[in-house]
């Protein structure tokens, strides 16, 4: 029992630092592919304008996105930031860049009345799990529709909604049951916004997508998006992102540009329940009923305007170098598993998911040299706590501030229309030792992307994240096919290596084989 014990307390302690890092400051697991290409969604869509753009944009460009970007308000493949949450390394979010479903060509996009613009997708997701226990476990159906229009001259808006229905967790009997009806089915928000300019200031309000981050595929200074981890970080990101419901206010004057964000309900994170796939705390089986129980549900600050998150951030150009930083108040979106007492004898404590209060300060820089793009960004994190090993440990966590850095090199391949993007990160912890620390995620860690097409409609790639030190890493080969215009076909594996104690080796017995169909409309 004790060593069960210690095994539930590293897991729910790496489950919480996964998620920390992610929205901290680290690179976590990578999708990339189409997630690679760096399209902004919070910026690329209806105005306020784009921040200032580099010199050498082309250069830039050509870089990120080798194949022509889909048009604002579809974008899809959101530089990510990976900063650190409740506990995992941003690594997560660098799974995300890879294996992707872009649409090879621009959407287009039905319009109707004075600038109404109608769009969506279809995607079908198949996957298998050949690893012991093996099992299907997805067979998810998205639908996605979204509106873009304006109201007047002067207002703009955009609606968007989604539904998630997968039939596998209707009729298997492989998963609890409280995982099943959390997974069959899901309607979600998008983005719901109106834009408008006042004083000469650029306002957006309601449900959006707040993009900080610079790194391509990667959440590190991505620290205001909340996310759907429930598939961990291997959906694309227009999946995985969940928007703010906030209040925006952007000035820009010439090479520069300022915004202020007030989020005065916060949104959290989705990570199921336990006995899932990809729940942060991974169960020694996925029927494991009195394991599961010793996981409460997420308990959510109360909606109090004292709870409201809030930030800064501020760009300019300086020599041909794009230069941001930033400031951000708020409830960590992941939440840190705490040992907590149940004055139960049969069963003296559960892990509650708690959400802390921190602040993130950090910055950004981009620079383009033309035959390839540096990228760099860096996130320092107080205030957040780590699930731990240590049994004397009050409520079974530690408090360890962070700071998580990246480095970025994004190189084009004109020959096979491709690209190769090598990234090298870290986490260094403060206030105390990382050995404490129940989630491994290394001293250090990389990524390295090669994408290239082999005919016009024909796209192999893989990514590989890998740590050192003991997280462990993750390897994506993934093929796309284009069969026509705004449709594709993806094929790959997700393959988990590394200790269970790791924060991509608590996954591998995961280990999946995939199919994944989207078309855009």
């Amino acid at each position: 029992m004790i060593a069960t014990n210690r095994w539930l307390c590293r897991s729910a302690a790496a489950t919480a630092l996964a998620s920390a890092l992610c929205h901290a400051a680290w690179a976590g697991p990578l999708d990339y592919g189409e997630r690679f290409v760096d399209v902004p969604a919070a910026r690329d869509q209806l105005p306020p304008p784009r921040s200032p753009t580099p010199v050498g944009a082309k250069a830039v460009a050509a870089a990120a996105d080798p194949v022509p970007r889909l048009p604002p308000g579809n974008a899809r493949d959101e530089p990510a930031a990976i900063p650190g949450r409740a506990g995992a390394p941003a690594l997560l979010q660098l799974a995300q860049a890879a294996p992707g479903t872009a649409t090879d060509l621009p959407k287009i996009e039905s319009a109707t009345g004075d600038g109404l613009k109608l769009g969506g997708f279809y995607q079908g997701t198949f996957a298998y799990t050949y690893s012991d226990p093996v099992h299907w476990s997805r067979m998810v159906q998205r639908f996605q529709g979204t509106a873009e229009g304006r109201i007047g001259e002067r207002v703009k808006y955009k609606l968007g909604a989604r539904v998630d229905i997968d039939p596998l967790y209707y009729y298997s009997n492989f998963y609890l049951p409280d995982v099943e009806k959390n997974q069959r089915f899901s309607a979600v928000w998008g983005e719901n916004y109106i834009d408008f300019e006042a004083a000469g200031w650029d306002f957006r309000i309601g449900a959006q997508n707040i993009v900080w981050g610079e790194v391509v595929g990667l959440f590190f200074a991505d620290v205001v998006s909340a996310r759907d981890t429930r598939d961990f970080l291997l959906p694309s990101f227009d999946i995985i992102r969940i928007p703010q419901w906030a209040v925006r206010a952007e000035y820009f004057k010439g090479d520069s540009h300022i915004e202020f964000i007030w989020i005065p309900v916060p949104t959290f994170d989705r990570i199921g329940k336990p006995g899932a796939d990809f729940y942060p705390a991974p169960l020694p089986s996925p029927t494991s009923q009195s394991v599961a129980s010793l996981f409460a549900n997420p308990d959510r600050p109360s909606r109090s305007l004292s709870n409201s998150n809030y930030g800064v951030r501020a760009n300019t150009l300086v020599g041909g170098w794009d230069v941001a930083a930033f400031y951000y108040r708020s409830y960590n979106a992941a939440p840190t598993f705490y040992r907590l007492p149940t004055g139960n004898a049969a069963q003296p404590f559960v892990f509650q998911p708690l959400y802390d209060r921190i602040w993130q300060t950090g910055g950004t820089v981009t620079k383009d040299f033309d035959s390839f793009v540096l990228r760099g960004e860096a996130v320092y994190t107080y205030g957040q706590d780590f699930a731990t090993t240590d049994p004397t440990a009050p409520r079974g966590v530690v408090r360890r501030n962070t700071l998580d850095y990246i480095a970025s090199v994004e190189i084009p391949l004109d020959r096979i229309n491709g690209r190769l993007n090598v990234q090298a990160f870290q986490r260094l912890y403060f206030a105390g030792s990382a050995d404490a620390v129940a989630l491994d995620s290394g001293t250090w860690g990389g990524s390295v992307l090669v994408a290239g097409k082999v005919t016009p409609t024909v796209e192999p790639q893989i990514l590989w994240i890998q740590t050192v030190g003991g997280g462990g890493g993750l390897i994506r080969p993934r093929v796309n096919w284009y069969p026509f215009r705004n449709a594709s076909v993806g094929f790959g594996f997700d393959i988990f290596t590394g200790p269970t104690d790791g924060l991509f080796g608590r996954y591998n017995n995961r280990d999946r084989v995939y199919t994944e169909l989207r078309y855009d409309f």
